[in-house]
């Protein structure tokens, strides 16, 4: 047994093969186009499609945008704005005491009139905090408004030209900058308890309490070797349209606001006009202020400033990343996923199936993990499952197609031995066994000479010589007939043909009665023949199966003809006994051989193997041989 189990092993072993070495290959090179960056636009056009589709989420209203439109444009005649326009604005905001401003609008320089108002206006009010810009060439702050009251609006945008992270902080000649988003935040959770620190998991990262804003690197998710300088966090944009409330500069001056709106609320102030052209490509967000695929600068901000509100009180979740071992792990486990598909599908169709099932499971788990803030590979791990999955199919189907022939080819040779060796090869070794029992054989060599073969010899050796002419061309032509009528037919004669199809008792009592009529010595003289072929549930028998109880009936049948010497009874029976089905041979002759395993018995023990049974051959005392069959009885099922 364990000499088999090790067979079966080193075959699987080998089938196994077929597929694991080019899906391996398959493996190592999409992963070395992810490497190399061949993958970094379609993992952000996944990245960016799971986000667009989440389910909408409600309004934060604690951030309310004023927006300058064209409206406000036309109204006023000009853009930009005067300073006294802006400080009228700044004023009328800050007498609804918000909790904090951020002026979205560059104002390094002076637009009359209004400068001194404007300048008196920044330092009046304590929670306001303008912008600059630091990369990569500088545009400086409002003039008179202190360092710790700015914050720069600059964004790293991606080589496709879309915005998917924000950048919070940066070193510029030294000298560190806080970028406008983070500054607002900072305010706004100072109130509430959190301040500013330094990362615990990475110094490097900021943290309200226990949330840590996990830093961008450079092969954080999709991006590969990425610009990852200063602090950059990537952007959970708050998903459907319009997800904070804007107003307009006229409805600020007009008095058409409600107050609550910006009481204890972010103000930011920014222009949402087309003809500024203040736009940002992102393919996440839509929005009604800014045409389709855009979306004005001081939304951004907000997008940006929400995502940090909603993490340290909301506990919604920041988007990161696996390690890169992790990804590459993911990516190693959907393709060996994809091998083992291909290697355990039989059919085109179960594999489209199953590979579509698993297809939707990655798809279905990638989109799960955005929604708890974590950004997996998708686009590799979906090209080695399809590669590996169809493609090494027809790879594994090719091999089977070579193994089934083979194996058909085997059958084929198996099958004509077993009709010759039981047919032809009795039949000579008949001829041969009178050959040897003639009186010339026990003499010299000198003396074999002097005594002629008698006539009858000569003629007995005729009779078996076109016997024997007679069956070797009744198999070549019943191995010209079609196949499918090779596989349901027993060949027992040239003039017998039997079908496999017909109950099996059946078959078995003309297999019997023939093997019988053969012209084997033995059989001359038997006086008692009993026999008992009794009907079998041959509905669970294969016709390999049945084939394989006719050859053993008859092989049993011919040694008895040929080796029991002196047979006088004949015992052939065919029963179910308890839990199995027992054919068995007994015969009261003298066997003329030991119980040596020659062909025959190989034969046997195959079938018995074939049948998951047992096959016993002993001697009975006082004389006597017993072939015995055995193979368990299945019981018919009703469940599928």
């Amino acid at each position: 047994m364990s000499n088999n189990f090790w067979k079966k092993v080193k075959e699987e072993r080998r089938v196994w093969q077929v597929g694991v070495i080019p899906g391996t290959f398959i493996i190592i090179l999409v992963m070395s186009i992810r490497l190399l960056g061949g993958m970094q636009s379609l993992e952000w056009l996944a990245f960016d499609t799971f986000l667009r589709y989440r389910p909408e989420e409600p309004i934060d209203d604690r951030i309310l945008i004023v927006g300058i439109n064209e409206s406000d444009i036309r109204t006023l005649g000009h853009y930009p704005i005067s300073d006294q326009e802006l400080s009228n604005l700044l004023r009328k905001i800050n007498s609804y005491k918000p909790r904090v401003i951020g002026l979205d609008i560059v104002r390094d320089l002076q637009v009359k009139p209004g400068n001194q108002e404007l300048t008196d206006t920044f330092k009046q009010i304590e929670n306001l905090i303008g912008i600059e810009k630091v990369l990569p060439e500088k545009i400086a702050p409002p003039p008179n408004l202190p360092k710790e009251k700015v914050g720069f609006a600059d964004q790293i945008i991606d080589i496709d030209g879309k915005l998917r992270r924000s950048l919070l902080g940066t070193s510029v000649n030294n000298e560190y900058y806080f970028s406008l988003t983070l500054s607002l935040a900072k305010k706004y959770l100072a109130k509430e308890g959190f301040i500013l620190e330094n990362g615990i998991k990475n110094p490097d990262a900021f943290r309200f309490k226990k949330t840590e804003l996990p830093l961008l690197v450079a092969n954080t998710g999709g991006y590969v070797q990425a610009d990852a300088g200063g602090a950059q966090i990537l952007l959970n944009y708050r998903s459907g349209r319009d997800r904070f409330p804007i107003v307009s500069l006229n409805d600020i001056k007009n008095n058409r606001i409600n107050p609550n709106l910006i009481r204890d609320r972010i103000i930011i102030i920014g222009v949402t006009a087309p003809s500024v052209k203040d736009l940002i490509a992102t393919s996440v967000t839509k929005s009604s202020q800014a045409p389709p695929g855009r979306m004005y600068g001081v939304e951004v901000q907000a997008h940006a400033i929400s995502q940090i509100l909603s993490a340290v009180l909301n506990s919604r979740p920041l988007i990161t990343a696996w390690t890169d071992i992790q990804e590459y792990l993911w990516i190693i486990i959907w393709g060996i996923l994809g091998i083992v598909l291909a290697r355990l599908t039989k059919s085109p169709f179960k594999i489209f199936l199953a590979v579509g099932i698993a297809s939707g499971s990655l798809l279905t788990i990638c989109y799960y993990f955005i929604l708890i803030g974590y950004w997996v590979p998708l686009t590799p791990a979906m090209l080695v499952l399809l590669l590996n999955g169809i493609g090494l199919t027809a790879l594994y189907q090719y091999e089977r197609s070579v193994s089934a022939r083979i194996n058909a080819r085997q059958a084929l040779i198996e099958r004509t031995f077993e009709t010759i060796h039981n047919g032809p090869l009795q039949t000579l070794a008949k001829a041969l066994k009178r050959v040897r029992d003639l009186p010339q054989f026990s003499l010299n060599p000198q003396q074999i000479n002097d005594i002629p073969p008698t006539e009858e010899l000569l003629k007995e050796l005729e009779k078996d010589l076109e016997k024997l002419n007679c069956e070797l061309r009744g198999i070549y032509e019943f191995l010209q007939q079609e196949p499918f009528a090779q596989d349901s037919t027993l060949y027992l004669d040239r003039d017998l043909l039997l079908n496999l199809e017909d109950p099996i008792h059946e078959v078995l009592f003309q297999v019997y009665n023939r093997t019988l009529e053969r012209d084997f010595p033995c059989f001359k003289t038997l006086r008692v023949n009993i026999r008992s072929f009794e009907p079998i549930n041959d509905n669970n028998l294969s016709i390999e199966q049945k084939l394989g109880l006719c050859r053993f009936l008859e092989e049993a049948l011919c040694n008895v003809g040929k080796h029991a010497t002196g047979v006088t009874k004949l015992e052939v029976t065919c029963i179910p006994e308890k839990n199995f089905y027992i054919m068995s041979i007994i015969d009261d002759g003298f066997p003329s051989n030991s119980l040596h395993e020659g062909r025959g018995t190989s034969q046997c023990l195959n079938i018995a193997k074939l049948l998951k049974g047992k096959f016993q051959r002993s001697h009975i005392l006082p004389h006597g041989t017993m072939c015995k069959l055995s193979w368990k009885i299945k019981r018919k099922s009703w469940f599928f």
